[in-house]
């Protein structure tokens, strides 16, 4: 049975890189993959393809070309596609995904995969960013514990609920304080009725990853052990619809509670 997994995050939190991973790790496995890039900006693939852009889908579309020139393959087998969108300040990416989506079904170009990836941009800001997950989709929310991270996870928590999608579950990125995000994150996911099924701490060598665009599975195997844990979890897991979204001062008590205690934590050591 093919799995269709959609990644979600704030904006800058880390989603692609982590889509990625997922992608190679399950690639790396023997598993049929593609990774389908929702994001105007179109970079949800540059670690899969060695820093290559993919031709975006709506290009092809908008010039009357045939769109199976827009999945190429990248390390380790996976098919690499980028739905593109329009010039910042012109038209709707929402709107481009629907469109993409039904040139996609049409040709049956996802079908007898074993794992679809669609990696979502940022918030769900309107309709069409919400089209990923009614592809029978389970939902991850990719977060680290800063309050405007775990605000737009909150929200997409609240979509995958209106829109009736399983939540999958959570994925720690840490930003700042392992150990304290990694709690407050926990405490937040079954606050909602949820799940942390991965948590990835900072990992320097990542950044040469992004100019070199390529993986930990290429670079470092070490590092890599982290992705392959959280794409063997996913895998088992069994995603709920049972899911609630917090009210913003629900979420900021919560966060205020594990700063609060993190300071108090921190002057107790320093005296």
């Amino acid at each position: 049975m093919k799995r269709n997994i959609a990644i979600y995050g704030k904006g800058g939190i880390g989603k692609s890189t982590i889509a990625s991973h997922l992608a190679a790790a399950w690639g790396l496995e023997g598993y049929s993959v593609a990774l389908v890039g929702c994001d105007p900006k179109r970079d949800s693939t540059l670690l899969l393809t060695g820093n290559r852009r993919v031709r975006p889908i709506l290009d092809a579309v908008r010039n009357g070309e045939d769109i199976k020139g827009c999945f190429v393959k990248g390390y380790a087998g996976i098919i690499c596609a980028e739905v593109g969108g329009p010039e910042p300040g012109v038209g709707c990416a929402g709107r481009g995904l629907l469109l993409a989506f039904e040139y996609i079904d049409k040709l049956r170009i996802l079908d007898g995969l074993d794992i679809v990836i669609y990696d979502v941009p940022g918030d769900v800001v309107c309709g069409g960013f919400v089209v990923p997950m009614k592809r029978n989709s389970e939902v991850y929310v990719v977060t680290s514990g800063e309050y405007l991270s775990l605000y737009a996870a909150n929200n997409i928590c609240k979509g995958a609920k209106s829109a009736n999608a399983p939540l999958g579950g959570i994925i720690l990125n840490s930003k700042f304080n392992f150990e304290l995000e990694r709690k407050l994150v926990d405490f937040f996911a079954n606050t909602i009725g949820s799940k942390v099924v991965g948590e990835v701490p900072y990992i320097k060598i990542l950044r040469d990853c992004e100019v070199k665009g390529m993986t930990v599975f290429q670079m470092r195997e070490e590092e890599s052990e982290i992705f392959k844990d959280i794409a063997r979890r996913i895998l088992k897991n069994e995603p709920s619809k049972n899911i609630k979204g917090l009210s913003d001062e629900e979420l900021i008590a919560i966060v205020d509670r594990f700063y609060s205690y993190a300071s108090q934590t921190q002057n107790s050591q320093n005296e």
